[in-house]
């Protein structure tokens, strides 16, 4: 019998609660939207069915926003293919989707320098879509814990200096803020293996932007082996686990990191990039100029129109430089300061980054030499005005700061095992 034709057994009061969630929902439920999916966002409201549909509308907006139901047909970049670690090996012993995710293969740096974000952004959510779809069609056999997903994060060689960059940083609480917005209740077990004493520092910033229910599926080994391993075989059985995590499971040649099924990413070669010094000096995107001393260069962009956002990215070849971004208001002359001008040490990376913009507001960004007596300033720059889908991601810029100067007040201790 299909298991998943089983009613989930529930308190009186809950099931006044998913009924009521169901009602007030049905204009935009789909046939496949059953209990159990129901369930996921009520449990992630704390049963409260009014924030629960508020949630999913949401959700459903930013579905449609991004043509979630047409990533399949999306065809991302090629340096996904071989560059984004991730992996599926098989189930669990329950039928779920068994994900692993060699994180330290990801080359951040490389991957922000050869996509746009809004192609990291559509990829990362076609993955999550097709594990899906892998997962649904389990439970069809296995029954809905079947639609939940089985992680494993190898951490080995983590390193927190590529994430001090701050886009990646943006891009990774980014992606947090994606998954527990419209993913919700969909983690079973996630076991963090190979973390060194840093990680505890980077998932007190991260599980601010989890729900409690993600954050106590999580356990976090140690490089121990010994400890992780029988942790892990308690659900998932050897032969759907790679050798080299302690499984049985190989490639046809033998080879125990299943490359066949897992990519590992590495660093990315920068014939990839869209955004290298080299492109810098072929695109006419990109403009290389002199800013004397004590002078200021400032570029105008109107926002006629609601839905668009203003992006930069520049590098100043020698010492340092002032930037900010000032706006008017069209229609009273109210001068707001959209970021505030302060010195950026980026001669020896590129600064990145975007706000959204308010509509009939005129946009000046500022590159101010203007502190220096002595020294001229050589910089190349992009700074463009587009339309785009991404103010979630504007809202998760404008957190990043505080959440990353919060100095973890408040937080509980992480235990590593």
């Amino acid at each position: 019998m299909n298991k998943n034709l089983h009613s989930p057994v529930l308190q009186d009061d809950e099931r006044f609660a998913l009924m009521k969630f169901r009602r007030s929902v049905s204009d935009i439920l789909k046939p496949e939207h059953d209990d159990h999916f129901l369930l996921r966002w009520l449990r992630a409201r704390q049963w409260n069915p009014e924030n629960a549909e508020k949630m999913l509308r949401e959700s459903m907006e930013w579905r449609k926003k991004w043509s979630v139901d047409e990533l399949d047909k999306y065809i991302p970049p090629a340096v996904f293919k071989d560059y984004i670690p991730h992996g599926t090996t098989g189930f669990d012993k329950e039928g779920s989707p068994i994900i692993i995710i060699p994180f330290s293969g990801i080359d951040v740096w490389g991957i922000l320098h050869s996509a746009e974000k809004v192609d990291i952004v559509k990829n990362t959510i076609r993955l999550l879509e097709s594990f899906m779809k892998i997962a649904y069609k389990q439970s069809l056999d296995y029954g809905p814990e079947a639609r939940k997903f089985t992680v494993i994060f190898d951490m080995d060689n983590f390193s927190m200096k590529q994430y001090a960059y701050r886009p990646a940083a943006e891009l990774v609480i980014t992606t947090f803020q994606m998954y527990s917005n419209n993913y919700p209740e969909i983690l079973k077990y996630c076991y963090v293996i190979n973390a060194p004493k840093i990680f505890s520092f980077a998932f007190n910033i991260v599980k601010k932007f989890l729900d409690e229910y993600t954050i106590s599926k999580i356990k976090i080994y140690k490089q121990n082996p010994i400890k992780w391993i029988p942790a892990i075989l308690e659900r998932i059985d050897e032969t759907n686990l790679p050798k080299y995590y302690g499984g049985a499971l190989t490639d046809k040649d033998g080879n125990p990191k299943c490359l066949e099924k897992i990519c590992w990413g590495g660093k990315i070669p920068k014939e990839f990039y869209i955004s290298s010094e080299a492109n810098y000096n072929s695109s006419s995107s990109y403009c290389t100029v002199i800013i004397k001393k004590g002078s200021k260069l400032k570029l105008t962009f109107n926002a006629e129109t609601e839905g668009v956002f203003l992006k930069w990215e520049f590098r100043a070849h020698n010492h340092d430089i002032k930037f900010g971004v000032k706006a008017v208001n069209n229609q009273t002359k109210e001068k707001i300061s959209a970021i505030d001008l302060k010195r950026i040490s980026s001669n020896e990376s590129h600064e990145i980054g975007f706000i959204t913009c308010i509509k009939d507001h005129t946009y000046t960004v500022v590159f101010d030499n203007s502190y220096s007596y002595f020294k001229s300033k050589k910089i190349t720059y992009s700074v463009v005005m587009m339309e785009t889908p991404l103010e979630e991601i504007e809202k998760g810029a404008r957190k990043i700061e505080e959440k990353l100067l919060d100095e973890n007040k408040n937080n509980l201790p992480i235990r590593i095992d």
